[in-house]
């Protein structure tokens, strides 16, 4: 758009183009058919409303990326985020936050108000269950359509990375096949819902007697039990060791596939301070061992026949329920995106993320490498890291970020504008910046690259 400013000052202000504009109401309309339908408690000819309010927003989505993104040359675009009121805490940012929070608020505790979106979804749940439609379910599939949807939006702005490319593909491809279809083609087959991207500790019941009890009346559902505690003890230290906290925050968990995607634009809302670094280290460790002395005790429960604690267990896990599993993950976890990043709950209260991060910090090859002397304190690192890492100061100081909480989004490193920052570990690495594949062995604090 043409620039009529004279002043040299100021920036040029920034406008919607027409076909951004149609964009924008055009995914207005699909959001609005659901919060009609929402409103009303009721679902008419749910076919129809649900076809077109995926069919708006679908298209509104691929208008406007492709308009923002495809017009301009490659590299990520990150310009005028403070200025924004949607990303920069202003009313828009406020009022996202009160509708999110409060969709969360009904689901976990007021499902009764979501009786029109819970009809609206029948269709599709029939479709794909088998069965009529729950809270549940409306929240996994509108879940799943924020990564999806976001998720072509990241490949757009992303698009001259392929790293980036790498693990966006990944988590759209776990949530929508592993944490959707799967699941829900499970209950057609008149078994345990299961998702195999979730397991104890992160999915707190699935550690518990009560999960293997119901589990175990299948083969299949013995076999995930199983799994899932096997995964916690034996594949999580290999494959971190290997890879690094990322192979499950940024490649496969939907809690980070959905940081990464709807979270996006406010990753640089995540609070950098120390003060913050401190009480992060705090209440995830404290999280992770309120999840283990819950699931201990009730299986000390069980093993006594009660005779011990009788129902403290139970309302031992009941509190941890409410706490973490609905208030903390959920209301507070996605609902205050919009006010204090993207990744509240995976930095301060996933018990999966505080497991993955001791073993990333004591023994794992993955670590960001830096070349100090190329820093020019630009900040976009810091600014853009979702897990309130202070980049920047390790670059200053020529140091190698090695952290507890690091996912390995990589963004830090894709936003340098000096190639300061890499990725690296014992693995064939996608090159951040587009280049050709190659192996990466580290021994003994030497990098050696191998072509």
């Amino acid at each position: 758009m043409k620039n009529a400013s004279i002043s040299i000052a100021n920036p040029s202000p920034m406008f919607t183009t027409p076909k951004q504009k149609l964009a924008i109401s055009l995914a207005g309309v699909g959001i609005l058919l659901l919060l009609i339908t929402w409103a009303a408690g009721t679902a008419i000819a749910p076919v129809p409303v649900f076809l077109a309010a995926l069919g708006f927003s679908l298209s509104g989505v691929v208008i406007f990326v492709r308009e923002e993104y495809l017009n301009r040359p490659e590299g990520i675009k990150n310009n005028g985020l403070w200025f924004r009121s949607l990303s920069s805490r202003g009313v828009w940012g406020w009022l996202t936050g009160i509708v999110i929070t409060g969709f969360y608020v009904c689901l976990y505790w007021f499902p009764q108000y979501l009786k029109g979106l819970v009809e609206l979804f029948d269709p599709l749940s029939h479709w794909l269950r088998g069965t009529k439609s729950n809270q549940w379910f409306v929240y996994g599939t509108l879940y799943t359509v924020a990564v999806l949807w976001m998720g072509i939006k990241f490949l757009f702005k992303y698009r001259g990375n392929r790293y980036q490319q790498f693990r966006t593909f990944s988590v759209m491809f776990f949530q929508l096949g592993f944490s959707f279809i799967i699941p829900g083609l499970m209950v057609r087959l008149q078994q345990p819902e299961l998702y195999f991207t979730y397991f104890w500790p992160l999915s707190y019941y699935h550690g518990t007697p009560m999960a293997f009890n119901g589990h175990s009346a299948t083969t299949i559902g013995t076999i995930f039990f199983f799994f899932g505690l096997a995964m916690f003890f034996i594949g999580t230290p290999i494959l971190t060791y290997f890879f690094g906290k990322r192979w499950y925050c940024s490649w496969v968990c939907g809690c980070g596939g959905l940081a990464e995607t709807a979270g996006d634009p406010f990753r640089h809302l995540s609070d950098k301070s120390l003060k913050a670094w401190k009480i992060e280290r705090w209440m995830i460790h404290s999280v992770l061992i309120f999840a283990v002395l819950m699931t201990a005790l009730l299986w000390i429960n069980v093993a006594t026949g009660r005779s011990i604690l009788h129902s403290y267990s139970q309302g031992f896990y009941g509190m941890y329920s409410f706490l973490i599993g609905s208030v903390f993950s959920g209301v507070v976890g996605v609902g205050f995106y919009p006010l204090l990043g993207s990744r509240v709950w995976c930095r301060f209260g996933c018990p999966m993320a505080a497991w993955l991060g001791i073993w990333q910090r004591k023994k794992s090859r993955f670590r960001i490498t830096v070349n100090g002397g190329q820093c020019i304190s630009c900040g976009n690192c810091s600014s853009s890291c979702e897990m309130g890492i202070d980049v920047r100061a390790y670059a200053q100081k020529g140091q190698d970020v090695v952290r507890a909480s690091c996912v390995g989004c990589g963004i830090c490193s894709a936003v340098c504008p000096r190639g300061v920052l890499r990725l690296e570990g014992s693995l064939v690495d996608i090159n951040d910046r587009g280049e050709s594949m190659r192996t990466i062995h580290i021994q003994e604090g030497e990098v050696k690259l191998i072509a």
